[in-house]
């Protein structure tokens, strides 16, 4: 065979993969970087509303789900969320912090992406070279005697180093797939069932009420198990969504309720000091001061507390108390990887290096970004565990 010409060949030109590329291609590294898509970063450009959530200042490993929650440490520490902001900063991008530690370009998710382009053709200027090849499907993928060999399109490359960048399946109008799975398990990776994250739910027929309220939203405390999220919940047409229920999506798990506080800022008591401050107002409109006035009614009627609060027994008061800090919804399912942000799941960290990203059998397979068990919460923490992990397997390369 004869001798390859690139050190590593990276599948997938998303935020992961071009990471990865422009990293080691500037320390002296020839890289091949192949994607099916037609141009690269799709995904990044539709994020955060076109603006891309890069990063969050509030990154840590605990804001990570994993089947080992230590797995991403070490990545994190070594890239963390003010290298890439120095990078961002580097190349003259505008942001601004939007809410809890959440980041965006001031101008296009675009700049993000001619960023990471940039970085890959400035290999050439540390002896490196960073190719990016777009719009061929990769059809096979093979190893041997130190090599892998890999089938894009008509042509077959060459090189020591595979790292894979595909990400899982979420957003499959992108073209995402499972293929990273599928290689995983080939060379004998074990694979964490993958499942929709940061996902619209969906209710039962039961909670039809709820869906007439589509487009009404409000600040809640969204639980499911003995995790809680507050920021806001929106009820559509197919059942709740906003950015506390996508966090709690990526937690729950078939079957499980998940709990929305509508009132998280009212003093035990409340409705029972109610009465006795102004025994003539009624729940629906006591509810309507602090939350959508479609909200609050459809509330009350299901609270059934019909009439003034001073005819209201103080017991009714305290169930109806409960029930609202409480309030019990179990969703029938999600909208699925269509609709979900990312994928929870993914390659078993159990099989790779925390430091290099590699398989432990396997010296020069790497498994990077979301294709890997480690998913973080809404707000850019996905983002950054590309640039982390990305970072990580370029320095092995």
């Amino acid at each position: 065979m004869p001798a390859a010409p690139y050190d590593a060949i990276v599948l997938g030109a998303g935020a992961a993969g071009l990471m990865c590329a422009g990293v080691a291609g500037q320390r002296g590294r020839r890289v091949l970087v192949l994607d099916h898509a037609a141009r690269p970063g799709n995904k990044i450009l539709i994020s955060g509303g076109g603006r891309c959530n890069f990063t969050n200042i509030g990154t840590a490993p605990d804001r990570f789900l994993s089947a080992n929650p230590h797995f991403a440490r070490s990545a994190l520490a070594r890239y963390t969320a003010a290298d890439f902001v120095a990078l961002v900063d580097r190349h003259g991008i505008a942001w601004h912090e939007k809410t809890l530690g959440q980041l965006f370009c001031d101008g296009s998710a675009r700049q993000i992406v001619d960023l990471l382009l940039a970085e890959c053709d400035a290999a050439a200027g540390h002896s490196g070279q960073v190719e990016v090849r777009c719009g061929d499907a990769i059809t096979d993928v093979a190893h041997a005697d130190g090599v892998f060999r890999v089938t894009a399109g008509r042509q077959e490359h060459h090189a020591p180093a595979l790292v894979v960048a595909t990400g899982g399946p979420s957003i499959p109008k992108l073209g995402a797939t499972g293929f990273a799975y599928d290689l995983a398990r080939r060379f004998g990776l074990k694979v964490v069932e993958p499942r929709p994250a940061l996902v619209p739910l969906t209710l039962p027929g039961e909670e039809l009420l709820f869906r007439q309220l589509s487009g009404i939203a409000a600040p809640v405390v969204a639980s499911t198990g003995k995790t809680s999220f507050a920021e806001a919940a929106l009820f559509t047409h197919k059942g709740l969504s906003g950015p506390a229920i996508l966090q709690v999506s990526s937690y729950w798990r078939h079957g499980q309720a998940v709990g929305i506080d509508f009132l998280p800022d009212a003093p035990a008591g409340w409705l029972r000091q109610a009465k006795r401050d102004a025994p003539r107002q009624t729940v629906p409109r006591l509810l309507a001061r602090h939350l959508p006035d479609r909200l609050a009614e459809a509330l009350g009627e299901r609270l059934a507390l019909g009439g003034d609060l001073g005819n209201l027994p103080d017991a009714k008061l305290a169930a109806a108390e409960q029930r609202l800090s409480a309030w019990q919804f179990t969703p029938s399912g999600s909208e699925g990887y269509a609709k979900a942000e990312v994928t929870a799941g993914g390659v078993a960290t159990a099989g790779l290096s925390g430091q290099t990203m590699a398989a432990r059998h396997l010296p020069g397979l790497h498994f990077i970004g979301e294709a890997v068990d480690v998913t973080g919460w809404l707000g850019g923490y996905n983002f950054q565990w590309a640039w982390a992990s990305g970072w990580a397997a370029a320095q092995a390369l």
